[in-house]
């Protein structure tokens, strides 16, 4: 990196990804600061600079270096590497540490110990936020988390036994085990409890345990969430199958139909596509990251139509990479029952894709696509054409 370029990031001054150091006192406190990065977005630590951004310079090059090196394979626990470069700037010697994505997390500090940044700051991480970031890693999945609060009296058996006999052909007597086992052999259950897939799938009444876990859908009379007349309104709760269904409805009943050139004796297109719309509810209620107790959100404006799911993308997953149809899954239990539920979802990456074509198909805008990292949510936005 040449001097211009370091006095440039050191302008903008401190953030969640750039860090300042006069110096480090001691070896923890330099493997807290990259173990910090490890577990949010990666970042680069410059050693030699004060916190006002005055470059100070580093005085034992060597001692760092090898703390760096011991930090790497010793202090941080699952090992990890990162890069450095010693950089002459204005006579004085600095040190850029660039610490990457963590893909393995999370990250401990002496095997015991989770860092986490908070804007410029650090914390140490929550029980909740060590769940998310296994989830992340793909160490942990929500969707196989048993729930103390449930047993098999929360279980829908009618409509559990009605899947079983369908997708099995046979009895669930036939198999000579309890419901219990079968469930439990399907990842729906970890005895006493139901899992979160067993609930959302088969539940009585899953928002008794899991309130939130709903789609909250509104038709606003305007281009705004500040509105305050709305069309209409409705919260939309049971399986997810059920939630499917539902929100689709939702969305045929606030929508326009037009002719599109058709006879007028054609019952008309929808003004937005329907595969379209079908993968974005499916994708919001399948990929959604179920450790944060919030609702999907289907919003109908004037212009435009949003469906908001919680989280960000999952790991390494970005915005360029779901488009083209890689894919990082979640919630993997969710992802194996939802296609035999009567819910039209693939499993194989397809779904950005052909939203995008969809819209093409029928001369609209490409779908927008924004993951808001602050607010931890992930938007859907299809833009409705003028009338």
């Amino acid at each position: 990196m040449a001097a211009s370029e370091l006095h440039k990031i050191i302008s903008r001054g401190e953030d969640s990804k750039t860090q300042f150091k006069r110096q480090f006192n001691s070896i923890d406190a330099l493997a807290v600061e990259i173990a910090a990065m490890l577990n949010s977005e990666g970042g680069k630590i410059i050693v030699g600079v004060s916190d006002e951004g005055e470059i100070i310079g580093v005085e034992d090059i060597r001692r760092l270096n090898q703390w760096i090196s011991n930090v790497c394979s010793q202090k941080i626990d699952p090992p990890t590497s990162v890069i450095t470069e010693n950089l002459s700037v204005d006579d004085r010697l600095v040190v850029l540490i660039s610490v990457p994505l963590g893909t393995d997390k999370p990250y401990a500090v002496n095997k015991t110990v989770f860092w986490v940044k908070v804007g410029a700051d650090k914390r140490r991480a929550t029980r909740e936020e060590l769940r998310r970031l296994m989830q992340a890693s793909g160490g942990f999945y929500a969707d196989e988390m048993a729930l103390s609060h449930t047993s098999l009296e929360d279980l829908d058996r009618l409509r559990f036994r009605y899947f079983y006999e369908k997708q099995y052909g046979q009895e669930i007597e036939q198999f000579n085990a309890t419901t219990e086992r079968i469930l439990s052999n399907l990842m729906l259950m970890k005895s006493p409890h139901l899992t979160l897939a067993g609930l959302l799938l088969f539940g009585r009444e899953p928002q008794r345990i899991r309130p939130q876990f709903i789609v909250k859908a509104v038709a606003f009379d305007g281009n705004s969430l500040s509105e305050m007349a709305y069309l209409d309104s409705e919260d939309i709760g049971l399986t997810l199958s059920e939630q499917y269904k539902t929100t689709m409805g939702f969305l045929r009943r606030n929508l326009r139909k037009l002719q599109s050139g058709q006879n007028v004796n054609f019952p008309g297109k929808w003004e937005l596509p329907e595969i379209a719309l079908e993968e974005a509810v499916v994708n919001a209620l399948v990929h959604r990251d179920y450790l944060i107790n919030s609702s999907i959100r289907v919003f109908i404006f004037n212009d435009r139509v949003e469906i908001i799911s919680p989280g960000q993308l999952p790991n390494t997953a970005t915005i360029e990479t779901i488009k083209v149809g890689i894919q990082i899954v979640r919630n993997p239990i969710l992802v194996s029952f939802v296609p035999k539920l009567e819910v039209p979802y693939r499993g194989l990456g397809s779904g950005i894709p052909r939203m995008i074509e969809e819209c093409r198909k029928a001369n609209l805008p490409e779908p927008e696509f924004i993951e808001d990292k602050t607010a931890e949510v992930f938007k859907v936005v299809f833009h409705r054409p003028t009338c």
